[in-house]
């Protein structure tokens, strides 16, 4: 038995190569969500504006009450994630006096297990709603903001603040909840290239040589798959989002007590990010559209000599995913250039149901978040194998992520039929509605434990 049990779980790694090939982004360019989701709330939209600050300053204030607090998020860490990788004693932050301000945010990096090469600069990502809001700043190119190179077609627009400089809560927010995408999470690691030695161990899933594969446990995670996944692959139960929230949500409680509210909106933001990221199915779901015999018996067929199946499943899968992130994105994009409303800003804006939710709590992304994308992984899937053209999402031989900059996705999706659409359209519509309402839970979450109600 132990050795059959040995065959199978092998077997389920086809789960991992699809998860390499699709896992970079969840939701495209997530400032734009943000802006769109707390724009109409009071609580940010109303809230004075902060002087920017930057990272050396706000360690060098804060370095004895930071280090202390990533000794406590270890501690939660190790008692709350389940297959956590304990952090090794030689990463502890004990800052000294004399430390320079390099020294101080390499400690602070290593002990957050985040890259050393974040830049974690000062600015904000233009809302191409109101360019007018930010059109009297220097612009900023991405190589200033990204530790690897942008996407082809990326969307992002950037510029510099200075620092003491006024910047509302809003900008702050949305732009941070973009920014983990920028390469934070990169070659973290034992077996990626150029690892930052953290004692991760070996990548539990996805492909460690594929640079941007490398963040895929930190912007993923399958709580939801069942136990007889679980026992199979026991290497997907390790994702380390809930750690980011944790870390991130922590820390903005800490700048917002110590009276350093750019940074608490910050790293606020940055929490956003892998929240938004559990809200989509694929990134909360081995592969919604698929059931686990099927993953097996694919993976079964490639070890037996017949790989057809199993790369089968991996372009559809990817496929879908990139098509839903092209589509919304674009749509969300198109409608803020030209100042119009559509069924997906209307979602992303709508308060009616952020209440039916529990209170924010510690495992909110794994019990609440998650567990919402999972239950809505198969009708999402086939909302989008209806909604968008076959070629896209049902022939295999078709590779959509390599093909992406050549495709006009709205021109393609204006020849499927109206009722068609309506269907994909409608899914999308659901995710976000569900987006915006944990992305206002989250700061509410945050303000909670600073003692003020939102």
């Amino acid at each position: 038995m132990r050795h059959a049990a040995g065959r199978w779980r092998a077997a389920l790694v086809v789960a991992g190569a699809w998860l390499a090939h699709a896992a970079a982004w969840a939701w495209g360019n997530h400032a734009l969500l943000s802006y769109r989701a707390l724009e109409g709330w009071p609580t940010v939209a109303q809230a004075p504006a902060v002087k920017a600050e930057t990272l050396d300053d706000f360690l060098r204030a804060q370095s004895g009450a930071v280090a202390a607090l990533t000794d406590a998020q270890e501690a939660w860490a190790r008692e709350n994630i389940r297959s956590y990788t304990p952090r090794p004693e030689r990463l502890t932050w004990v800052p000294q006096p004399q430390d320079t301000d390099a020294e101080r945010r390499l400690a602070f990096f290593r002990a957050l297990r985040l890259s050393p090469k974040a830049p974690l600069a000062l600015f904000v990502q233009v809302d191409p709603r109101h360019p007018e809001a930010t059109a009297h700043s220097q612009p900023l190119e991405p190589e200033a903001v990204f530790n690897i190179p942008p996407s082809k077609g990326a969307t992002q627009r950037f510029v510099a603040l200075q620092p003491g400089q006024p910047v509302t809560p809003l900008a702050v927010l949305a732009s941070a909840s973009d920014e983990p995408d920028y390469g934070y999470d990169i070659d973290l690691f034992d077996d990626n290239p150029g690892s930052a030695d953290y004692g991760l161990g070996p990548q539990p899933f996805g492909n460690p040589a594929i640079r941007i594969s490398s963040q895929a446990p930190f912007h993923m995670g399958f709580f939801h798959q069942g136990a007889v996944f679980n026992a199979l692959a026991p290497a997907f139960a390790r994702s380390y989002a809930q750690l980011r929230v944790h870390q991130y949500t922590t820390l903005a409680a800490l700048a917002f007590r110590s009276g350093h509210d750019y940074w608490g909106w910050r790293f606020t933001g940055l929490a956003l990010h892998y929240v938004q990221d559990l809200t989509q199915p694929y990134h909360a779901s081995a592969a919604p559209g698929e059931r686990l015999p099927g993953m097996v018996w694919a993976n079964l067929l490639d070890k037996l000599g017949f790989p057809g199946r199993k790369a089968g499943l991996i372009v559809l899968q990817s496929n879908r995913h990139f098509v839903m992130e092209n589509y919304q994105t674009r749509r969300l994009l198109a409608s803020a250039q030209a100042g119009q409303d559509t069924v997906l800003e209307q979602a992303l804006r709508d308060t009616q149901h952020d209440a039916s939710y529990p209170a924010w709590h510690p495992q909110y992304l794994r019990d609440v978040v998650a567990a919402q994308a999972h239950a809505a992984g198969p009708a999402t899937d086939a909302a989008i194998v209806v909604g968008a053209p076959a070629r896209f999402v049902l022939d295999p031989a078709f590779d959509f992520g390599a093909q992406e900059d050549a495709i006009d996705l709205d021109a393609d999706m204006r020849r499927q039929l109206q009722a068609q659409r309506d269907a994909m359209v409608a899914a999308i519509a659901t995710l976000l509605r569900h987006l915006g309402a944990h992305t206002r839970n989250t700061v509410r979450g945050v303000q909670a434990q600073v003692g003020l109600t939102p």
